[in-house]
């Protein structure tokens, strides 16, 4: 594995772009569902709880009807970019509360371990066993997703790795090439994965996270997307597609490109549909969601928006 500078200094924010938004069209059927926001209007509550092992507060989005509605609801714990902060991603943070889950995101500005984005769970079950919190009964603690950007996306694969079961899926975004981290512990390895599900989405013109690598992964270790793909354990679900047009800091989209950090391609709008599809998918159950999923579904179709389509799903 080649060792460089630390994933801290991975950069997510490089000043800000000033490339007007490129018009989006998702895919008919499952993508175009999910790219709309969801039937629930959204709470957002920032700077709470005291605090994780860094001293950093939590952010929250949730459905405003949570306390009021039936049936208990999915987690998604977020995973900030390098020197980012969640109000940075407040556009698909919001999206995914709408679409029924609660969202937590440490203010923490490093999450490369993942052991801020675990204990932002531990925090949010703390609530959940509160008579007096809003979270109090309305959480399913055994549907729990990890999903984060740069550095953050590290963080979601390595809380994966190590929540002994707990997060059931992770959702890397732009996961960069182990070249840009440190050993340690916090450089992404697939290959350390035992449970649960993945699904990797990077921007066809990042090169902090590459789609493809010179040399092959087994010489030179993990440096692009189809490398982390591949290395992933066969037992372990697995999918991976490239957002065609995107760069390095596009999930900053709100939801174009003119308030996020350089470099930004063509905004959040791709990072919408199938990553909101997945969590549906993984963490409730959603037949229609999951066959977007499986190879031959409509994330393999012919797209502009899309490219290097894989999947171990079936049938």
């Amino acid at each position: 594995m080649v060792a460089a500078a630390a994933l801290a200094c991975v950069p997510a924010t490089f000043g800000v772009a000033q490339a007007d938004p490129a018009p989006y069209v998702p895919t008919a059927g499952i993508e175009s569902k999910y790219f709309a926001d969801g039937p629930s209007a959204v709470t957002e509550r920032l700077g709470i709880g005291c605090c994780d092992a860094t001293g950093a507060r939590y952010d929250l989005w949730y459905p405003s009807d949570l306390e009021s509605g039936p049936g208990r609801h999915p987690i998604i714990l977020w995973g900030n970019g390098s020197n980012a902060v969640p109000s940075q991603y407040t556009h698909l943070l919001r999206h995914l509360a709408s679409w029924g889950f609660v969202v937590i995101a440490t203010e923490n500005k490093n999450t490369g371990s993942g052991a801020e984005i675990r204990q932002s769970l531990e925090f949010l079950l703390g609530r959940e066993q509160d008579p007096s919190s809003v979270f109090h009964g309305k959480l399913d603690r055994g549907a729990v997703g990890a999903m984060g950007h740069s550095q953050g996306a590290t963080g979601a694969v390595n809380a994966l790795r190590d929540s002994g079961g707990a997060i059931k899926t992770a959702v890397p975004l732009e996961l960069p090439s182990q070249a840009l981290c440190s050993s340690g512990g916090t450089c992404p390895d697939t290959r350390q994965l035992t449970t649960g599900s993945l699904f990797l989405v990077n921007g066809s013109r990042d090169g902090i996270s590459p789609s493809n690598q010179l040399l092959p992964w087994q010489v030179v270790g993990l440096h692009s997307n189809r490398a982390y793909y591949e290395a992933t354990p066969p037992q372990v679900p697995k999918v991976w597609a490239t957002y065609n047009g995107a760069d390095h800091n596009d999930p900053q989209g709100q939801p174009d490109c003119g308030a996020a950090s350089n470099p930004c391609g063509v905004g959040v709008f791709g990072y919408l549909g199938y990553p909101t599809a997945w969590l549906r998918a993984q963490l409730t159950g959603d037949p229609e969601a999951r066959s977007a999923f499986r190879s031959g579904g409509e994330l393999f179709a012919p797209s502009p928006n899309w490219s290097n389509q894989v999947s171990t799903l079936w049938g």
